[in-house]
């Protein structure tokens, strides 16, 4: 768990995690400043709330401009990155939900079981009613005195709200390309790995020059780019552990840990250190 987890006026990154809910993780930054993004994804569900001020939102080919009352959402996969607009103070709270577990509610709440994570088409919203439940959620996740079951029946309760007010009947789901999504598994599986282009290719069975295109289309990003946010992830994994920062880096496939620091901080806004602690 963070440490002090309600102190506003730090303007380092602060998160909260709790073992006994693994699958949900929440972070506030108090002066967003100071906090820039790379175009990045995540395996997880992210949520978010404008909690003051207005920022830029890139998500896939898109960039819109938020303030304060906006919930932003991206889907697992969705690249995307939200950053300072003129230098002008902003501040958000965040919530990260492990897909089985919302695949597992999606399912409770009537979606067909055959089917895996039912993507949102919904990028950013300023309904008021998601916005003040995604801050009442927050606000008890960081409540060291509230019972694990009030907050387990808050979770699922903002989260079946965000289903039913944001997921539509009927979702449009973009046409699998069973070649990249090989190309792309092989990387996952191989992440930690110094890989050869060559060495996905053979695994997708397509050419260099058409997955290199494909797959940006497909993705949002190079393989390459696909392949150090993968190997973030798998750092995350290995610092909320307990893992030492130096190990984390060289079993995650970076050359030197100042390699190490410098990316995690592009993708996550916080340095390892930050996020471990």
């Amino acid at each position: 768990m963070s440490l002090n987890p309600t102190d506003q006026s730090s303007r380092e990154p602060l998160f909260w995690r709790d073992d006994t809910l693994p699958f949900i993780e929440a972070r506030t930054i108090a002066d967003g400043r100071k906090v820039c993004y790379t175009r990045h994804s995540h395996e997880h569900f992210s949520i978010g709330a404008i909690t003051a001020g207005q920022s830029l939102y890139l998500h896939g080919q898109d960039t819109f401009q938020i303030s304060a009352g906006t919930v932003v959402l991206m889907n697992p996969g969705d690249v995307h990155a939200c950053n300072p607009l003129y230098d002008q103070p902003w501040s958000y709270h965040m919530l990260y939900i492990d897909t089985p577990w919302l695949i597992d509610l999606q399912h409770q709440l009537g979606f067909s079981t055959d089917l895996g994570f039912r993507p949102f088409t919904t990028t950013h919203t300023r309904d008021s009613v998601l916005y003040a439940g995604l801050i009442e959620l927050y606000q008890l996740l960081v409540d060291e005195q509230a019972e694990h079951l009030q907050k387990q029946s808050a979770i699922v309760s903002f989260f079946t709200e965000v289903q039913q007010r944001l997921n539509p009947a009927q979702t449009v789901v973009r046409e699998v390309n069973h070649k990249l999504e090989r190309a792309a598994e092989y990387i996952r599986e191989h992440c930690t790995e110094a890989l050869k282009l060559e060495d996905i290719c053979l695994a997708a069975e397509l050419s260099p020059s058409y997955l290199i295109r494909a797959f940006k289309l497909y993705y949002g990003m190079t393989p390459h780019a696909f392949l150090v946010n993968r190997r973030i992830q798998f750092a995350r994994t290995q610092l909320r552990s307990g893992q030492l920062i130096a190990d984390v880096a060289l079993a995650a496939g970076f050359a030197d840990q100042a390699h190490f620091q410098r990316t995690f901080k592009q993708h996550f806004a916080a340095t390892p250190g930050q996020y471990r602690s």
